[in-house]
């Protein structure tokens, strides 16, 4: 009897170690964020009086991995306060998919992830998951993965209408056609990453639809003798862009980050993204970061490329951050900014737009949760208010506070 049963016992063992060795967690995130804004991303007006909002993210995640296969599915809901009824049908107030994919490992270095997912690759210029935003960016996408001595990303997407009878894509997204080849070597104290981005924009012209393509390539290297880690990125565009100008633009950042202290850390930069010269109609020089998470690279204030800037005189960017963890559950972070056109502006204006400090500090208040308040104040020079309009005079100012609570349901 004893015997049976522990054969029984074996039997089942085996029959339940696949399940044992799989991984499943279910989490959600609450994030809501309060803004006080009056210069936002455009100068103000004389008179203009500061707005107050509220917005929050609502997600809910699941996650499923083995040996075989790994799973992800975002469930994410984004509101403003206010912009609901409260007796509400929920026809036009639908959660929306944020992330959808599956993961197939055909060898544990060899594997397809295809579905609705994030792209975020080195420091984010070109491809990130633009995380401050509370709906995020995600795509529609199918990428074929190699990771062992090396790391070799290919990624294809195809967009239509879904009308069997023509192949044209009238849709929300910024491509009918992307492709892009992502590569990455790391050794002991060095990084480098290379990147080929074919970008076809869908253009209407004589009742037909074409696809006008763009070329990004380049990389990032990164040197980090510790304390200290010097990056440097450089990029190059080319192709044709909607109007069908060729396409000849530039991106180059070089920093230099140091440990001041075991809490702190200082880092000094430089950033340029190409521009077009006031009145040049015969060639595109403004480089365009596409997909990045540009909030956190030009100022927290979003006066340049996020959702504006494109196609114009681009952007000089010397820049100071210093990010503290001095307590042992407070962190803060002051960032400076001094900002310059790269390229002529209208009657050779002065180049220099403006100076911004960031300033935020973020208190963990346990390991679920954490709230984060920040302030920034925008000192605009004379040639920005070319660029925005607005009176540079009244004082551009914005301000948030935001809580994020992240509980663990099940792991």
């Amino acid at each position: 009897m004893n015997s049976k049963r522990l054969w029984l016992s074996m039997a089942g063992a085996l029959l339940l170690a696949p399940a044992l060795r799989a991984q499943f967690s279910l989490s959600g995130e609450f994030r809501p964020r309060t803004e006080l804004s009056r210069g936002y991303s455009t100068l103000a007006s004389d008179g203009q009086k500061a707005s107050v909002f509220t917005s929050q993210r609502t997600r809910l995640n699941a996650a499923f991995k083995n040996e075989f296969i790994q799973t992800s599915l975002v469930l994410q809901d984004v509101r403003l306060w206010g912009g609901q009824p409260q007796l509400v049908t929920n026809e036009d107030y639908a959660v929306s998919l944020h992330e959808g994919w599956a993961e197939i490992f055909f060898k544990p270095e060899f594997s397809l992830k295809a579905g609705r997912q994030e792209l975020v690759y080195d420091d984010s210029r070109i491809f990130g998951n633009v995380g401050w935003t509370q709906q995020g960016r995600s795509h529609d996408v199918a990428l074929f993965k190699y990771q062992k001595n090396f790391k070799l990303h290919f990624g294809l997407a195809h967009h239509e209408s879904g009308n069997r009878r023509n192949n044209l894509y009238n849709g929300p997204d910024a491509y009918k056609d992307l492709q892009f080849v992502w590569f990455n070597k790391t050794w002991t104290n060095e990084a480098l990453s290379l990147l080929f981005l074919n970008n076809g924009l869908p253009v209407s012209r004589n009742n037909e639809q074409e696809t006008r393509y763009s070329q990004t390539m380049g990389g990032r290297f990164t040197f980090n003798p510790k304390p200290v880690l010097v990056a440097t990125n450089f990029y190059y565009q080319t192709g044709k862009d909607g109007a069908n100008k060729s396409i000849n633009a530039y991106n180059f950042l070089c920093e230099v980050s140091a440990k001041m202290s075991p809490t702190a850390t200082a880092t000094l930069g430089f950033e340029t993204l190409s521009g077009t010269d006031a009145g040049e109609t015969g060639e595109n020089n403004s480089f365009n970061p596409f997909y990045g998470t540009n909030h956190k690279f030009n100022g927290f204030m979003d006066y340049f490329y996020v959702g504006n800037h494109l196609n114009s005189v681009g952007l000089n960017d010397i820049y100071f951050l210093w990010n503290c963890n001095r307590f042992k559950n407070i962190s803060w972070n002051l960032h400076l900014h001094y900002f310059g056109a790269a390229a002529k502006l209208p009657g050779d204006a002065n180049s220099y737009l403006g100076t911004e400090a960031d300033f935020d500090l973020t208190w963990t208040v346990n390991p679920f949760t954490k709230i984060t308040g920040g302030w920034s104040h925008l000192w605009a020079g004379e040639s920005m208010e070319i660029l925005k309009g607005g009176d540079r005079k009244t004082g551009q100012n914005w301000a948030y506070l935001m809580i994020a609570v992240t509980p663990s349901f099940l792991k």
